[in-house]
């Protein structure tokens, strides 16, 4: 399935937020040119070199990308990426604040020489506000976005252990993408997207910042375990086995309490018997509850659950995650090329095509010789840009 083949998006990206966003519409089969600095690249490149020497994060989000090197603060770099656009349906880059606007780049600009464009900027705060000039990164905004006030145990803060505001900011991009394309075939007239890291994250606080209404108690950090609803989090069984369980609804609470438990008396006591009651007293709720759990095994504890039924899951390690057993059944995982070899790599959600695009992970300005040509860049001016170090 690759209903955007035919889509040509240039993408002045670097680090998480754009990359991610580019790498699902090339998944649906969009050209991807990725426009990279000379010499250095995206310097996302640099993080690690945990897949076989390369950056664990680039491999993640810029497979099927072709990689253009190219300097566009010289003027003649500049004049090769406004040649792209021009044939180009999407331009999106998430450079730091006010930089694409000041090298011409701006959404106005763009749109008044190509109206059919869609331009989407991608920054940490948006434009305009109090903020729009302030650099941005995926912790900064987990900050700001008050994500670190309900996340953590007790009085300890955390942050959430991946790339969550990027990654929010990267689909909001890619689903805006995705629908100015739609609009643009009814119109055919561009759009511009203006996608911030600060306002994706508060998107998702919803739950939290509506708990906290009006000057509520907002939901108090509750490390593994579920802020509001009880119980809902991490049990220990007697081989040390970590179980994840989780009660929903009181016909659940009472199945639990009598096949789980063994102890019906507490479906209808008034301390335990409403989920707002439960979370009131989860300490002593949780003791009992851990009692049980410490007399099983984690095999028996699950099975249990498993009957009555009740929702539970395993704490796996990232090893146990590249060895699930549902992915594996259903075929998720494939192999993507890189510079330094094939590596395994999830198909994209959603998508049941047996083979579904994974085409390689682009070396730094791999395709800059096929690109140029293609506009037709004269091969003595495509050698003086090598020279200079424009691409």
């Amino acid at each position: 399935m690759q209903p955007l083949r035919g889509v040509t998006v240039v993408s002045l990206e670097q680090a998480i937020a754009a990359p991610y966003a580019s790498r699902h519409l090339a998944d649906l089969g969009a050209r991807v040119i990725k426009v990279e600095r000379p010499g250095v690249g995206d310097f996302a490149r640099g993080y690690d070199a945990r897949v076989n020497g390369m950056s664990s994060h680039f491999v993640w989000v810029n497979r099927s990308k072709e990689s253009l090197s190219l300097d566009i603060k010289d003027p003649r770099g500049l004049a090769v990426l406004r040649g792209l656009l021009s044939g180009a349906d999407v331009f999106i880059q998430n450079l730091a604040p006010g930089a694409a606007a000041r090298a011409g780049l701006g959404a106005a600009e763009l749109q008044a020489e190509h109206p059919g464009l869609i331009v989407c900027d991608i920054s940490g705060y948006g434009s305009p506000g109090p903020y729009e000039t302030m650099k941005a990164y995926d912790l900064l905004v987990q900050s700001e976005a008050g994500l670190l006030s309900v996340t953590g145990s007790g009085e300890e803060m955390a942050k959430v252990g991946i790339s969550v505001s990027d990654i929010a900011a990267g689909m909001y991009a890619y689903s805006s993408i995705l629908a100015a394309l739609l609009e643009r075939g009814r119109t055919g007239t561009g759009a511009h997207l203006d996608v911030s890291l600060l306002e994706a994250t508060a998107e998702w606080m919803g739950f939290p910042l509506y708990y906290a209404y009006d000057g509520g108690e907002p939901p108090p950090r509750a490390g593994a375990a579920h802020a509001t609803i009880y119980p809902y989090g991490p049990f220990v069984a007697r081989d040390r086995q970590v179980v994840m369980m989780s009660i929903q609804n009181e016909r659940e609470w009472r199945a639990f309490c009598e096949r789980f438990l063994h102890r019906p008396d507490l479906a209808d006591d008034p301390d335990y018997a409403t989920n707002a009651a439960r979370s009131a007293n989860r300490e002593a709720l949780g003791a009992v509850i851990a009692a049980r759990f410490a007399e099983l095994a984690g095999e028996e504890a699950t099975a249990l659950l498993a009957a009555i039924p009740v929702a539970y899951a395993r704490v796996n390690s990232l090893a146990e995650v590249w060895r699930h057993p549902q992915l594996a059944a259903r075929g998720r995982w494939h192999e993507v090329e890189t510079p330094t070899g094939r590596v395994p790599a999830l198909a994209p959600p959603g998508i049941t095509d047996p083979e579904p695009r994974m085409d390689p992970v682009p070396e730094l300005g791999q395709h800059t010789e096929a690109i140029l040509t293609e506009l037709g860049v004269p091969a003595e001016e495509a050698a003086a840009l090598r020279a200079d170090g424009v691409v």
